[in-house]
């Protein structure tokens, strides 16, 4: 994404912010301007969807509905406190194991102690049947003392393992939601960010090569402006089910923008990434886009792609430079089309960024 482009894109963003901190008379505070700003943006479709109920309901927000939703959604704290009440249940269960097991080996402990008592005892007094009845009843009631202190410390034991896997799903949960993108459940820009890492890596370690997709929706401002956020949101859920249905197991799409999406090809040459763009452009072409609230045909929507192959000693910015390159290449020339790196080799003319 050139720097202009970025530029154009986050100024609509954020002007349209401005709008709505003036059209529901709401200070305008960074916190404030944030939620707007990512309300605008469609990056956390959760917000936007509580932000839509109110105001479909009333056509206006408050300020105090401001900072609940944002306390909800956007708090940099509200991550942490999830994991810190998931780290406080599993140190919680873990005590409680451990405090078990001391009481147990405490039991174990002690019946250790009668049965040396009652050895030293029955030496003693060996010819003595009553006094030989009475160590031998001593030792049966320990016995059924450590016996029921071990079937309690199992029992224990056992509940704790299911709370800990419970407790270790949701820290997986928190993991995958922190990955996720809320609006096409493909992984996010974070994600993706970790993920080219390790794909760089991973080949320069095996000498295996994989492509990088970035894809971008033909003229997507223009469905916001003309039918709305949620038509928006619509086109986006449309793209990221047909990128879905058209990738392996071992591929990884995320929603790499607004209305980007980037996928990491492992293990795949420039040539085959190309016929996988091709399919999924294909794909959202087929689709038709219908507008929920009226069930109006708004026709088909269509992607550009740009395609890159990973290259020895190539950097994370160098591989997305050349595929996005590659889809301005795209864009430029006609949209609705896949271009690869090796187009730019016959096209220099790399202007600014179209929509």
């Amino acid at each position: 994404m050139t720097s202009r482009e970025e530029f154009q894109r986050t100024i609509v963003y954020g002007e349209a912010a401005i709008g709505q901190l003036k059209r529901n008379e709401i200070p305008a505070y960074p916190r404030h301007y944030e939620l707007w700003y990512t309300y605008c943006a469609g990056f956390n479709h959760a917000l936007n969807k509580a932000v839509n109920d109110i105001l479909r309901t009333r056509g206006s927000i408050t300020l105090d509905e401001i900072h609940q939703i944002y306390g909800q959604f956007l708090s940099p704290n509200r991550l942490g406190d999830r994991i810190d009440e998931v780290g406080s249940k599993i140190s919680k269960e873990i005590t409680g194991v451990v405090d078990a097991m001391e009481s147990s080996l405490a039991s174990t402990s002690l019946y250790c102690n009668s049965l040396n008592g009652a050895t030293s005892e029955l030496a003693l007094n060996a010819t003595d049947s009553g006094e030989v009845r009475r160590i031998v009843d001593t030792l049966i009631v320990a016995t059924r003392e450590t016996e029921t202190t071990n079937r309690k410390l199992e029992a224990q034991l056992a509940e704790s393992r299911r709370q800990i896997a419970e407790l270790h799903e949701s820290l997986d949960a928190i993991r995958f939601e922190s990955l996720t993108d809320e609006l096409t459940t493909l992984a996010n820009r974070k994600h993706f960010d970790q993920s080219i890492e390790r794909s760089i890596q991973q080949s320069e370690e095996s000498g295996e090569t994989f492509s990088l997709l970035v894809t971008d929706i033909d003229h997507f401002k223009k469905f916001n402006d003309s039918y709305g956020h949620q038509t928006g949101d619509q086109v986006l859920r449309l793209v990221g089910l047909s990128v879905k249905q058209n990738i392996k197991g071992q591929d990884i799409a995320c929603r790499y923008g607004g209305e980007e999406f980037a996928i990491i090809l492992p293990r795949t040459p420039l040539e085959q990434a190309a016929t996988v763009a091709d399919q999924i452009r294909v794909a959202v072409m087929a689709k038709e886009l219908i507008k929920r609230s009226t069930n109006e045909n708004l026709g088909n929507v269509t992607i550009s792609i740009g395609v890159s192959c990973y290259r020895r000693h190539d950097t994370p910015a160098s591989v997305i430079e050349r595929a996005d390159a590659a889809l301005y290449l795209a864009k430029r020339t006609g949209r609705n089309r896949i271009c690869t790196e090796v187009d730019l080799e016959f096209d220099r003319n790399a202007p600014g960024r179209v929509a």
